[in-house]
């Protein structure tokens, strides 16, 4: 987006990075530490206008919009609560249009529900000149792995695209209490969110829920674990957690889905977090069509405690 002239008021050209963004989306982001509250009030007021004219909050900017910005003040205080800290994470691909990480766990993906920032804050904070940079797709706070971000929005719409019709590859390595016996499954089981008296988030096995499908593969086995390799072929929230834990193999060191007295002993042993891990994901590369693998070692912690659990049974 183009600066026009500063004065009172700022005015501001709409570039092609911006194009199709809700306008409140698009403040909330530019006027960093500003509430909420106060970015629709300008709307509502008229203080803010596109091409001369008064639009509503969920009004989509076109690239060639003249958009009008009123001054505003921001807190310094809450400016400085809203900085988000360094990332460290790996970068495991970057172009003109994309930016791949290997998330690591504990991180959540954006801020929100008692978390201040997230890993796509820490990362626009990074990169203050970046006119564009939104999730692709989400991963669970506690897992680690494969994270795309994308940098234009037709990057992010082809990307969408690829996931609403199940041309991503997405592979997960998870470990699970207790002995599997296929060498492959597919596990087909309707998921239906739901919400604790606590205000957490939960997701149920039901019969009215929505399709949910998993296809898990044995890679290694001892006696009283196992590594599976899970491929998604939907992308329902908890899925892999949900449906491991309905058929009675838990991941180790789920904290909601999991066998809790397991995840206390496992966590005196040095095993602290779940044993969840985007490990591949395939994708046709969102400007150039070319078929594009993106993997993230297994971390070190959960490497180190596959060596405990010694030989795999034959």
């Amino acid at each position: 987006m183009k600066e026009l002239s500063k004065d009172f008021a700022t005015w501001h050209e709409v570039g092609s990075e911006a194009a199709g963004q809700r306008i409140d989306n698009y403040l909330t982001k530019r006027l960093k530490g500003v509430p909420k509250s106060h970015i629709y009030r300008i709307l509502r007021s008229g203080e803010v206008r596109v091409n001369s004219r008064r639009v509503r909050a969920e009004y989509r900017l076109e690239e060639g919009d003249r958009l009008r910005v009123p001054p505003v003040r921001t807190s310094a205080g809450a400016a400085a609560r809203r900085a988000a800290p360094p990332l460290q994470a790996e970068i495991i691909h970057e172009d003109e249009v994309l930016v791949v990480i290997d998330k690591p766990a504990g991180v959540a993906v954006h801020g929100g529900s008692g978390v201040s920032h997230g890993v796509v804050e820490q990362l626009r904070a990074a990169r203050p000149h970046a006119p564009f940079l939104e999730l692709v797709h989400r991963l669970d706070r506690d897992t680690s792995g494969v994270l795309m971000l994308a940098k234009r929005r037709s990057a992010l719409t082809a990307l969408h695209r690829q996931l609403r019709e199940g041309q991503v590859l997405k592979l997960y390595l998870v470990l699970v209490k207790g002995r599997w016996r296929d060498a492959k499954r597919n596990v087909r089981l309707p998921l239906d969110k739901y919400v604790l008296g606590s205000g957490e988030r939960r997701v149920a096995v039901r019969e009215d829920g929505a399709p949910a499908h998993t296809i898990f593969r044995l890679r290694q086995s001892w006696p009283e674990f196992s590594l599976l390799e899970a491929e998604l072929k939907t992308g329902r929230t908890h899925q892999i957690r949900v449906h491991l834990a309905h058929l009675g193999f838990p991941i180790v060191g789920d904290e909601k889905y999991g066998d809790f007295a397991l995840n206390k002993s496992l966590a005196r042993e040095g095993l602290k977090r779940m044993f969840l891990h985007a490990a591949r994901t395939v994708i046709e590369h969102p400007q150039t069509g070319a078929s594009l693998s993106l993997e993230a070692p297994l971390p070190a912690p959960l490497e180190s405690f596959l060596a405990t659990l010694g030989n795999p049974a034959a």
